[in-house]
């Protein structure tokens, strides 16, 4: 299993938990806030070379 499969298979266990343990309102703010927060916690230029980047190559 690759690595990105890895972090996708926890991420999708992880969603599971917080949808069983938490309202599916809060559960969803966490699993969108986190990438958003990631995001823009990013300078402009490092936001600019992400949308630059095609999916394939963000892995690299």
């Amino acid at each position: 299993m690759s690595k990105n499969a890895k972090i996708a298979a926890g991420g999708v266990a992880v969603g599971l938990l917080l949808l069983i343990w938490l309202p599916w309102w809060v559960a969803f703010l966490i699993v969108v806030g986190i990438p958003v927060a990631a995001y823009l916690a990013l300078d402009p230029a490092q936001r600019r070379r992400l949308r630059r980047v095609t999916r394939k190559e963000l892995g690299r």
